[in-house]
């Protein structure tokens, strides 16, 4: 009672995902700059950074690094056992000091931390009828993003498709030439201008005021009537060589459902919380995320990894049961023994839970692979339940042994144990990844050889069966 009760608790509070967790110690490091060819990004930002980074960062084991057009990614491999979250404050102060190097405007970094068990584990598709692709971005955006985030172990990036929103000012090039302008002038105008700046207090006799400076406009048209500067006596605006309006920027994406234009979230999987958990609170969270938000708005999951793990977890339950029951109906109808019968429909299930608790303790989690060999130890199970009643049987038989509980179970021990040993010793060569595959059957085995004892040595001990020894 006691393992069931322990085999019970463990598949409720071990974590359940797609693959085991792996903890790969690599950091990523993303330095933008848009326009800058890949050679330049390469030669100016890449090279400075990677010698910056082998001069002070410790345990570094290799480098890699990938320049494109505006973007460039290091991936700095560490040895093994080395602090992540240390590695990551090395790279984030070095980095730092070398914007000065730079190319001028550049900006800080993102620096990444690489875990191979981020994957997508549900996709929400944003649409609505009557919705714009630009009100869908900004919904997924700055609404149900932020929402969702709060979920323990959930990572969700930006949206793809929509539009995003953008202040765009087109020009005339005629315009501009008749006023003796250029581009540059109407972007030092912006930058000059359009500033937020603190104004301070004003004390007036017994009273004090916050002065507040209108330097930056409220809202978008009135950027049409900044100056750019005087020309023969006339000042020359922003409207008088071109309009500022509020655009978009240019689509890079598109998503579409059922035809029709929308947005789509992804949530990652981060860290090493369960799956189903993941899955579950956010869409617990989706009728709470919707209130408030304009009435059209449909959120609908897609891509739900969660179904998967649990249709394995359920396979395995029902296999197990299967297994059980056919098991326990050969060895009723062939040796007609109910006690023999018992044994092999407690032990198979109890094998399992005490599997899982090992697994559990070991830093293991519920996943395919764990699951896989849990599948696998089902079969075995079968094969050494009729094994061991058989083996147990034979000794009683021939009286190899003067007790009547305890030799029969060395003795079949000792039949069963070299071909048990040889397959946890075969199984512990596998890689790292397939060690659920050898612990869920190793231990499946044991506790199979520790549980049964025998059949029932009245009903067999009158020559009922003919038992015979292996050489």
């Amino acid at each position: 009672m006691l393992l069931l009760l322990l085999g019970i608790g463990t598949c409720l509070e071990a974590p359940k995902d797609i693959y085991p967790y792996i903890d790969i110690p690599v950091v990523t490091i993303v330095w933008s700059y848009t326009g800058l060819p890949p050679q330049e990004m390469e030669g100016r930002i890449v090279t400075v950074c990677e010698r910056a980074l082998t001069t002070t960062v410790n345990d570094i084991e290799h480098t890699e690094s990938e320049s494109y057009q505006g973007v460039s990614v290091i991936r700095v491999f560490f040895q093994p056992r080395v602090k992540v979250e240390l590695a990551m404050s090395q790279i984030t102060a070095v980095v730092q000091t070398i914007l000065r190097v730079l190319p001028p405007g550049t900006f800080p970094p993102n620096i990444l931390k690489y875990d191979a068990s981020s994957v997508p584990i549900v996709q929400l598709g944003l649409s609505g009828q009557g919705l714009t692709e630009e009100e869908l971005y900004d919904l997924g955006l700055s609404f149900i993003r932020p929402r969702l985030a709060n979920v323990e172990g959930a990572s969700i990036p930006l949206p793809y498709g929509g539009k995003v929103r953008q202040v765009q000012v087109d020009v005339d090039p005629n315009l501009m030439y008749a006023k003796h302008l250029s581009a540059s002038d109407i972007s030092t105008a912006f930058n000059q201008q359009n500033l937020i700046l603190p104004a301070g207090v004003a004390r007036i006799g017994d009273r004090e005021f916050v002065v507040k400076m209108n330097s930056s406009p409220t809202v978008v048209s009135a950027l049409n009537d900044l100056p750019i500067r005087a020309s023969n006596g006339a000042i020359v605006l922003v409207k008088d060589v071109a309009q500022v309006r509020l655009g978009y920027a240019p689509q890079v994406n598109i998503v579409r459902e059922d035809g029709k234009r929308g947005a789509l979230l992804t949530v990652l999987k981060n860290g090493q919380t369960s799956t189903l958990d993941i899955v579950k609170h956010v869409k617990a969270m989706l009728p709470t995320v919707k209130v408030g938000l304009l009435g059209g708005l449909e959120i609908t999951p897609l891509f739900d990894q969660s179904i998967f793990v649990s249709e394995s977890i359920n396979e395995v339950i029902r296999e197990a049961s299967i297994a059980a029951a056919l098991t326990a109906l050969m060895i009723l109808l062939f040796l007609g023994s109910w006690r023999s019968t018992l044994i092999v429909c407690t032990s198979i299930p109890l094998s399992i839970a005490t599997s899982l608790a090992i697994l559990y303790a070991l830093g293991q989690t519920i996943n395919v692979m764990t699951l896989g060999g849990l599948a696998l130890a089902v079969g075995i199970l079968v094969d050494d339940a009729t094994v061991e009643i058989e083996n147990t049987g034979s000794c009683h038989s021939r009286q190899r042994t003067t007790g009547r509980s305890a030799g029969l179970c060395l003795d079949a021990l000792n039949m069963h144990g070299l071909p048990a040993s040889g397959s946890a010793q075969w199984r512990g060569a596998l890689p790292v990844h397939a060690a659920g595959h050898g612990c869920g059957v190793c231990h499946a085995c044991l506790l199979l050889l520790l549980t049964d004892t025998g059949p029932d040595y009245d009903a067999l001990s009158a020559g009922e069966r003919n038992w015979s020894l292996p050489k």
